[in-house]
């Protein structure tokens, strides 16, 4: 639906049911699940429950302003009969053709810099190779807890991180780094603005832990890269994400060989992850111009909280 068009209040009133229903039934399928669903189901029948339950984590993830990784590893790793290590695995396929798919246009229309991307996304990378590395060694347990841990730290960052979309850069930081800069058309202001990074030393090492966790527990570093470049780094807040999504693409390329090699991508969980994830992500785009994306980041806040505490509780043996 082009963002032009006005939909009356009742075809609003009945989207927004539709949104309401898709959110509770995202909701609802990892409870169920957890609560009391046998395991002795037809192996189709989790299959089918993980394709709509990505499906409507992609709706609910573009409203957001979320990666689909974030909200796929700890929901499904903590309700899924599936073990964490395939999971991980469709956890970085799922953000990385989110990813792919975004790169070459946001490339084209300049809200991604590679000149910016590309020394990041080799710290980034290395760091996702070692942190895939790292968490293939690791007992499960262990990554539960882990697992639980981040996702509870990256709730309070989503909570309390703030956001610049024009910040201000020191000149005498901004000279530094010369080549690093470049021009952002505002097309809702109708004004060039040009920008410049600064602390690449900080960010480098930033974007190695990025990376570091992205690859380690199949989240991504979206979550991640974005306030390391909006906030430390001083780049405009359309170029941090569109640039996000770039380094993305390169880390988790890198990381996801770790997993096929060791035999951790199992197509028949990836295969319905990605797919249901897509379509729910177009979606999500759809209706991004109808719902309010404030609202939407709030329930997905309460979503990984909960998800996250499953897991740091199941990663202690205190919630089977």
């Amino acid at each position: 639906m082009p963002p032009g068009d006005a939909l009356s209040t009742p075809d609003r009133r009945r989207v927004r049911r539709i949104a309401a229903f898709l959110v509770l039934a995202g909701v609802a399928g990892p409870v169920a699940a957890m609560s009391g669903a046998p395991a002795e189901h037809a192996w189709w029948a989790w299959l089918v429950a993980l394709f709509v339950v990505c499906f409507v984590l992609g709706v609910v993830a573009v409203p957001a302003g979320v990666g689909g990784g974030v909200l796929f590893v700890p929901i499904v790793g903590g309700f899924f009969p599936f073990h964490l290590d395939f999971v991980r695995a469709a956890g970085l396929l799922v953000a990385l053709a989110s990813a792919v798919a975004a790169g070459p246009r946001l490339l084209r229309t300049g809200l991604a810099d590679l000149r910016l991307a590309l020394p990041l996304a080799l710290v980034a990378s290395i760091g996702a190779l070692a942190g895939a590395l790292l968490g293939l060694v690791l007992p499960a347990p262990v990554m539960q807890v882990l697992l639980g841990t981040i996702i509870i730290g990256i709730v309070v960052l989503m909570a309390f991180a703030g956001r610049s979309e024009y910040p201000r850069v020191a000149e005498h930081h901004a000279l530094r780094w010369p080549r690093v800069h470049g021009v952002l058309h505002d097309v809702a202001r109708g004004v060039d603005v040009h920008w410049r990074a600064h602390r690449f030393p900080a960010g480098m090492a930033a974007f190695a832990v990025n990376g570091l966790v992205g690859g380690m527990f199949g989240v991504g570093a979206g979550w991640a890269n974005v306030p390391t470049l909006n906030l430390l780094m001083g780049v405009p807040l359309k170029i941090a994400v569109g640039t996000s999504s770039v380094i993305l693409t390169i880390a988790s390329s890198s990381a996801i060989w770790t997993y096929l090699n060791a035999g951790a991508v199992l197509p028949i969980v990836a295969a319905p992850a990605v797919i249901g994830m897509m379509i729910g992500a177009r979606v999500g785009v759809r209706l991004l111009f109808i719902l309010h994306g404030a609202v939407i980041r709030r329930l997905v806040i309460v979503l990984l909280l909960f998800a996250g505490l499953r897991s740091l509780l199941r990663g202690l043996g205190w919630w089977e």
